[in-house]
């Protein structure tokens, strides 16, 4: 796994209008959880953005270079605003090189299906993540699935998943991770059924007038 740096420091002040002028000041709040407990930080929003830009969808390993100490981490969760799309949050999980953790790993598929290229079928994704347990440095940046085999009505599953020694998969193994689906073709009315259909509209307007002018 591709292990990075980013510069950190222990955040003292807390609440939102500390946050607010922190992200003023082009800082970003954070947590680093470990084992229960969690430490406040902050860190530059140009080398957190920098940092997630190149690993978005890459579980990575990161230094966190704190003034007096380093420790090891990866990215759990970070949160964007909705309206500008800037960066507000991070938290870190802390780790230990000795111990094992989960984590979910994102899927990428690799190769076109020949039930796509040849058969015009449709390559439908059930799940994008999965769980493993592992120790740290055996943790795949990303899991790739190749599709080029799959025909109409054919699936991978997660059981179906070939990972590294010492990789357990925590997900349900029967859960679907893609699979080949035949586009449903629309059928036209017969001809037969149009022409009474025509036939029988003026039919139902002569009655629906006959049946206002015995009511009038």
């Amino acid at each position: 796994m591709e292990r990075l740096s980013l510069g950190v420091e222990k955040r003292e002040n807390f609440g939102k209008g500390r946050a607010r002028s922190l992200r003023r000041s082009d800082i970003i709040p954070g947590i680093l959880y470990k084992s229960g407990t969690s430490i406040p930080v902050q860190l530059s929003k140009k080398e957190l953005s920098q940092f997630i830009g190149r690993t978005a969808g890459e579980q990575v390993l990161v230094n966190l270079n704190f003034p007096d100490e380093l420790k090891q981490a990866i990215i759990k969760d970070y949160q964007f605003d909705p309206a500008t799309g800037s960066l507000l949050h991070v938290d870190f999980q802390e780790i230990s090189a000795t111990e094992e953790l989960k984590v979910m790993v994102h899927i990428i598929t690799t190769g076109e299906a020949i039930g796509v290229k040849r058969d015009n079928g449709v390559l439908q994704f059930g799940i994008r993540d999965v769980e493993i347990e592992c120790l740290p440095d055996r943790i795949p940046g990303h899991i790739e699935v190749d599709v080029s085999n799959l025909g109409i009505g054919q699936s991978i599953h997660v059981k179906d998943l070939k990972l590294g020694e010492g990789i357990r998969v925590l997900t349900d193994p029967d859960e679907v991770i893609v699979t080949v689906t035949a586009i449903k073709e629309e059928v036209a009315p017969a001809p037969e059924a149009v022409a009474v259909a025509e036939i029988a509209e003026p039919e139902v307007i002569k009655k629906g007038k006959k049946t206002e002018e015995e009511v009038e």
